[in-house]
């Protein structure tokens, strides 16, 4: 039994098979309707219990989706429902789901939660994201990026802005299909310590640069996020704002990168805050197949769990 928690808990052989089975998937799909059944069925008669403490749209839609193409089906749970860790133990939800279902996918806030769940279900749990990371964006990026430039390994990512939860999965994935990484953003909002130290022990450059034009230097691949969260007050979005405000991704920014340095943004986006519209709808933006990556990205991974 395979449970996708995290890029850098991940085989790096095993990543790099989702990845080559997404892009085989994708392929194989080119010009049938987004309803059409996958020849092979691979999740035929299975069921997928997808936990969504946090909203979510891009996550949603996919995970559901990508199940109903393999032939699965899907039971879509809202933490409102559950109370999960409420009422009734994460443990206990995760031992009676799983004599219910044969994969779950949870979206929740404490990475606590997620490992707690892992540990006693006795079916393959996927993290869907969490507070400190969002590996399944990332294999998605991963993904993306090669489409468009081929292998990433020995090119320059950086991320300009906050060291979130998907700054940290990208930091992992660093050390695990070997690209250098960049961080460029306010100390205050440094992604985690942890996750430069793993993408370092694996032999790559991960630094900090807090000048964003020497950051993008060289750079293949430039990241942003959203500076704030659907649950921060006002007054923490406007702190961000004063603290991020030299970061954004505009297109005098994308101008000290390489010349054909793809843009990235996993969305929803705030336009014109992290990152303006020029750069966002111009020719190096990807976003758009970023997003529908996921689909397919997210179809290997429950695959790999499934070893289907």
């Amino acid at each position: 039994m395979n449970s996708f928690l995290d890029i850098h808990t991940t085989d790096k052989a095993a990543l790099r098979g989702m990845i080559d089975n997404a892009r085989r998937m994708k392929d194989a799909r080119a010009g049938q309707p987004k309803g059409a059944l996958d020849g092979e069925l691979p999740l035929k008669n299975r069921m997928v219990a997808l936990i969504f403490e946090k909203p979510s749209t891009r996550t949603r839609v996919s995970f559901d989706l990508g199940v109903r193409q393999m032939g699965g089906q899907t039971m879509v749970l809202s933490g409102k429902e559950m109370q999960l860790g409420h009422g009734e133990t994460i443990a206990d939800t995760a031992r009676v789901l799983s004599r219910y279902v044969d994969l779950i996918m949870i979206r929740t806030f404490e990475e606590a939660t997620l490992l707690e769940m892992a540990e006693h279900a006795t079916v393959p749990v996927i993290n869907g994201l969490t507070n400190r990371t969002h590996p399944c964006q990332i294999m998605a990026d991963v993904m993306t990026f090669e489409e468009h430039r081929g292998p990433i390994a020995g090119r320059k990512v950086v991320w300009s802005g906050d060291g979130n939860n998907v700054c940290a999965s990208m930091i992992h994935a660093a050390g695990q299909f070997g690209y250098d990484f960049t961080f460029t953003g306010p100390s205050t909002l440094d992604p985690e310590a942890e996750a430069l130290a793993f993408a370092r022990a694996q032999g790559v450059n991960a630094v900090i640069e807090r000048d964003p034009a020497l950051a993008v230097q060289g750079a293949d691949l430039v990241v942003t996020d959203t500076w704030v969260s659907m649950h921060d007050p006002q007054s923490a979005r406007e702190r961000r704002h004063n603290q991020l405000r030299g970061y954004q991704v505009n297109a005098a920014l994308m101008a000290q990168a390489k010349p054909e340095a793809l843009f990235m943004h996993c969305l929803p986006a705030h336009r014109d805050d992290e990152v303006t519209s020029e750069v966002m709808d111009g020719p190096n933006s990807v976003i758009f197949d970023e997003a529908e990556n996921r689909l397919h990205a997210q179809k290997a991974i429950m695959r790999w769990c499934l070893n289907t």
